[in-house]
């Protein structure tokens, strides 16, 4: 069953409009991995980009919440992140075979965990990792880049799905 894919409401405040295209783009990822068996989740189908596969996304995208809201905004520990493994390039998508409903779940939680800081903050509070320029950002340009970041990923899951099987659609 396809998730709820909606856009938040014209007249929504701040908070809500960032959340809420934050979610539409999350949930466009789950729904891009609808159906897929695990073998076709780990089956890489960019020559040029064997780490982008649909399992590889989902891992990608919740290291990515991790490292932008509990790492650099709560100043949390950067080695419990694998996007900080600077001996293993693109850690943060290497699945070691894991199931995707595994990876979906994990996903799942972090963006939980996510929604849960974002709503004890203020969008002026500014990130406490002092180790990285970007954990100085506000707690605003966090979410627009996430949600940037998120959008960029949902669109590459349209084209590694369609290379998969064919299926195609916005929703």
């Amino acid at each position: 069953m396809a998730p709820e894919l909606h856009r938040p409401p014209f007249q929504a405040d701040e908070r809500t409009a960032l959340i809420g295209w934050l979610d539409l783009q999350r949930n466009i990822l789950r729904w891009k991995c609808e159906g897929l068996s695990d073998e076709d989740a780990h089956r890489p189908v960019i020559p040029t980009s064997p780490a982008m596969t649909m399992a590889g996304l989902v891992s990608h995208m919740r290291w990515t919440e991790h490292l932008w809201l509990e790492v650099l905004f709560l100043g949390g520990d950067e080695t419990q992140n694998p996007s900080f493994d600077e001996s293993s390039e693109d850690a943060d998508w290497h699945t070691g075979g894991r199931p995707l409903a595994e990876l979906l779940a994990e996903y799942e939680a972090q963006c939980a965990r996510s929604n849960e800081i974002v709503a004890a903050a203020s969008l002026d509070d500014t990130g406490r990792h002092t180790g990285f320029r970007s954990g100085g950002a506000n707690l605003r340009w966090m979410l627009v880049h996430l949600v940037e970041e998120t959008g960029r990923h949902a669109g590459h899951a349209d084209v590694v799905r369609e290379l998969l099987d064919g299926t195609k659609g916005y929703y």
